[in-house]
């Protein structure tokens, strides 16, 4: 059954998505009741730029940005900002805008739906305290050991390879001692960075306390979990931070072990901790040299 304009109207004001339509000039002109009841304003004073106006100020630029770089192109977009709501309060969006054509093919603007995601976004942002250390943005230690013990209850029951490496950062003391703790402190976040952009995406990687991390390789025998962590060492090498105009070079030292017949996953580890100790006390030892 073909709808008459009537009937578009009332779905359109009906629904309970917050919907807009902008013109060739980029300027809204039209806002649903949802999204008015929202906002509480009318709707002489949402259209043109009137709208932006209720942007969290954190979210205007790279929300314009999006909007105005996605005009340009006449392509669909979707951006998550904060708008305040009638009470004053900011609440996630979630905003999916897509061009409209007339009748004749032409380009006449864009049409936008958007739903309150705050519920959402809160909730992902709880987990991710749960889960993740504050400062290095990895996996926190409890859930690391979570995840792991999956990984490592998978290896001992389909006789599968894994294999564990605990990292420290060397000198690490002297660093916080000589620079401060903010030093310390980007040291620890760089190379957090660097190993987590570098190892696979189903490695598990957290951080197990201070300056040290924990990386789990499943599926990997000692050879090929070697080359990597060759790779890593080589790559965290290369680090240099500018501090204060000093740079502050960045090494790590690797304790490398493979599962052999272990019964708890807290023996890998200290396994692979007595191999870290191990390079430590050699590295310390060259150095006294």
């Amino acid at each position: 059954m073909k709808l008459d304009n009537n009937q578009y109207r009332i779905i359109v004001e009906s629904s309970p998505n917050m919907i807009w339509r902008a013109g060739t000039d980029t300027l809204c002109n039209y806002f649903n009741t949802t999204w008015l009841n929202f906002t509480g304003k009318t709707m002489a004073a949402e259209i043109g730029t009137g709208w932006a106006e209720g942007l969290h100020p954190d979210d205007y630029d790279l929300c314009l940005k999006i909007y105005l770089d996605a005009f340009a192109k006449e392509e669909a977009f979707e951006m998550e900002y904060r708008l305040k709501r009638y009470d004053g309060v900011y609440r996630w969006i979630n905003d999916r805008g897509v061009p409209y054509y007339d009748h004749h093919h032409q380009f006449a603007g864009y049409i936008g739906s958007c739903m309150d995601v705050t519920d959402k976004i809160e909730g992902q942002k709880l987990r991710d305290l749960a889960q993740k250390d504050g400062l290095t943005q990895i996996y926190n230690r409890q859930y690391f050991e979570q995840l792991a013990n999956i990984e490592f209850s998978k290896a001992t029951r389909f006789q599968t390879d894994l294999c564990v490496a605990m990292i420290d950062i060397d000198k690490f003391k002297c660093i916080n001692d000589t620079f401060g703790h903010f030093a310390g402190d980007l040291v620890l976040k760089m190379v957090a960075q660097t190993i987590n952009e570098s190892i696979r995406s189903f490695d598990l990687f957290g951080r197990f306390g201070g300056d040290e991390f924990v990386l789990l390789l499943s599926n990997t025998n000692y050879s090929d979990a070697l080359m990597l962590i060759t790779r890593l060492r080589q790559l965290l090498d290369t680090i240099e931070i500018n501090y204060n105009d000093t740079l502050i070079h960045v090494s790590a030292s690797f304790g490398l072990y493979q599962l052999k017949d272990e019964t708890t996953l807290e023996k890998v580890m200290i396994e692979a901790d007595k191999k870290l100790y191990a390079e430590k006390h050699n590295l310390k030892n060259q150095l006294d040299l």
